[in-house]
């Protein structure tokens, strides 16, 4: 009998036995790292279709044993490495109010705008956190000890091998990968690192490229479409003042036509890249 061990922001996981868990991917969504009060009905099991389709497609080892159900995978039990590892390949989100507000910190060239190509893909760490994630410099990895500097090099070097590979695909499928997010765990037996969690429109940013315009808000294929309208309706701003404050905030009802159009958003990208 399985045994429930905890919920995500987006999945439930359980464990089959010493060696296995269980992957459930739920309809939650979250944005800014709050969860929302209303689910994206099938949400789930295009997330898992995604996971499963780049973990057969990428060059490298990953935890994936075999799909359980349409939105179920079952997975290898691995020692989890507590970091996000995002590389970004073009000046967005969080990395664009970060090089507004300090652009010397970050060492990307002057006058960039907004959707701007960098120069080559950034790796870009955060902390792994249920409240929020936080950047975190590799002289920080080190100096905790999360990772040797060999074994930092070999992450580093892995996830920007695995977004070019996935920026790729996607070019190829008329999109541009602005963005990725990858988690890594070590094998407990072999201590091998490897490709863990979960890759999907919650951990890429994607965009058409047709679209694409430097210096203007991009017409995306992923969770931002969520961050923008909330955004829009002021919730974000709502966020900032709650946490100056010390206080807690809920998020808002999703209306139906942002609930389709995000599910819509996520099919789409997901048919055009799983055949192209």
């Amino acid at each position: 009998m399985m045994k429930f061990i905890h919920s995500g922001k987006v999945k439930d996981v359980y464990e089959l036995d010493t060696k296995f868990l269980l992957f459930h991917f739920t309809d939650r969504v979250s944005a800014y790292d709050i969860p929302m009060i209303t689910d994206i009905k099938g949400k789930g099991e295009i997330l898992c279709k995604f996971a499963e389709f780049w973990f057969h497609h990428l060059d490298f080892n990953n935890h994936m044993v075999r799909l359980y159900a349409k939105d179920k995978m079952v997975v290898r039990k691995l020692n989890m490495i507590p970091l996000e590892c995002v590389v970004r390949g073009y000046l967005y989100g969080s990395l664009y109010e970060r090089y507004i507000s300090a652009p010397k910190l970050l060492d990307l060239g002057p006058k960039l705008k907004l959707a701007s190509k960098l120069e080559e893909p950034k790796f870009d760490p955060t902390t792994k956190s249920k409240i929020h994630d936080k950047p975190i410099s590799e002289n920080q990895i080190l100096g905790d000890k999360i990772l040797t500097k060999k074994e930092l090099r070999y992450i580093k070097d892995t996830s920007i091998k695995l977004y070019n590979q996935m920026s790729e695909k996607s070019n190829n499928a008329g999109f541009i990968m602005a963005d990725v997010k990858f988690e890594f765990g070590r094998d407990p037996i072999t201590k091998e690192i490897i490709l863990a969690d979960s890759l999907g429109p919650d951990e890429f940013r994607m965009w058409s490229i047709e679209s694409y315009k430097v210096g203007e808000v991009q017409v995306s294929y992923d969770k931002q479409y969520l961050r923008d309208w909330l955004i829009k309706v002021g919730f974000k701003e709502k966020l900032k003042h709650a946490a100056r404050d010390g206080k807690k905030v809920l998020p808002p009802e999703l209306p139906s036509e942002v609930v389709n159009e995000l599910l819509k958003k996520y099919s789409y990208v997901y048919d055009k890249i799983s055949n192209s």
